[in-house]
């Protein structure tokens, strides 16, 4: 009698265990649903926070993603620290642009953007990141599947891994971390709000009506023009200030360091007295970085940003494209006097 109920307990148990391992998704069902996903969808609207902790202080950015199908993207950046210095990312059937609508400036891109580097905020990059990555981790705990993976930045070696989080009832990404070489995360997006299929505006992806919405045309104050800020990186690829000029103009201020050392750079500044009421994209054969302070255009030989009223450009014929992002995003918090 023992021995004929030590078999049925073994049976029952083990057809136990069948249907919960039948329970549990597999790292590649979980792919194929979030392939099924993007496949089947018209678009998405995504609200997120971005923290960087890629200078002395952690940036903080509101953003707001809109994706349609057929290669559409708007992704709206603002920092509650710079509130007329919203910038977009906006992909539409005339090419790629980033756009500072406060200041009426815009940059058109010869890019590939965004298939061309891993971009935390968006789901089909998640998603591309996860596919690509042979060796990449899978977790599933009660409320999440968790990915981990390596990522596909171009010009910065220093993080090279990401974790994602995905919901695991409606398969869309809640949270990611991007890790650096010691896996201290060093970017991190917490999404909000997630709408699949949503409705969209008829001008959601147009230039114009996305520069037209914070424009500001009037002339800088005297007050802005008498405090005009001048900041010096903080990291220098060992060169040190050897000169300041300034320079006054009829329409605003520039300021020219130069550094030298063993790698040589000029970091220009300027700011003009009045936005113009009217500009044509500047043409850019390069790339978008995200440099923490702001999202910058990165060439061969140079970058240029803006960031609270104030145009940027790093130059040098020395320094590589990944120490003109680093250059570049430590130019904050320090005045030279």
């Amino acid at each position: 009698m023992k021995k004929k109920f030590s078999i049925w307990f073994l049976v029952v148990l083990g057809f136990m265990l069948i249907l919960a391992a039948c329970g549990e998704k597999s790292q590649e069902n979980v792919v194929a649903k979030l392939d099924d996903k993007l496949t089947e969808m018209d678009g998405y609207k995504a609200k997120a926070e971005m923290k960087m902790s890629t200078g002395p202080e952690t940036q903080s950015y509101d953003i707001n993603i809109l994706h349609q199908k057929d290669d559409l993207y708007r992704v709206t950046l603002t920092s509650g620290d710079d509130e007329k210095g919203n910038q977009v990312i906006l992909k539409n059937e005339d090419g790629v642009f980033v756009l500072t609508p406060a200041l009426n400036k815009s940059f058109k891109f010869q890019t590939d953007w965004p298939e061309n580097s891993s971009q935390p905020y968006l789901f089909q990059s998640l998603v591309s990141d996860i596919k690509d990555d042979a060796e990449a981790t899978f977790e599933a705990t009660d409320t999440h599947f968790v990915f981990k993976t390596k990522t596909n930045y171009q010009n910065n070696n220093n993080l090279p891994s990401q974790e994602i989080y995905f919901d695991k009832k409606s398969y869309t990404p809640t949270h990611v971390k991007v890790l650096d070489q010691d896996e201290e995360a060093i970017v991190e997006v917490q999404f909000d709000q997630f709408e699949m299929n949503p409705t969209f505006a008829q001008d959601d992806f147009k230039m114009e009506e996305n520069m037209a919405g914070d424009l500001v045309d009037s002339p800088v104050s005297s007050q802005q023009e008498e405090t005009f800020p001048v900041f010096f990186p903080l990291e220098t690829a060992g060169a040190s200030l050897a000169d300041k000029e300034e320079v006054t103009y009829e329409n605003g201020r520039r300021v020219i360091m130069t550094f030298e050392g063993e790698k040589n750079f000029t970091l220009v500044q300027e700011m003009e007295n009045e936005v113009p009421a009217t500009a044509t994209p500047k043409e850019v054969n390069g790339e978008i970085v995200n440099l923490g302070i702001a999202i910058g255009a990165l060439s061969d030989n140079g970058i240029s940003w803006s960031k609270d009223g104030i145009d940027y450009f790093l130059a040098s014929d020395s320094l590589t494209r990944e120490e003109l992002i680093e250059v570049a995003g430590s130019v904050q918090g320090k005045e030279v006097k």
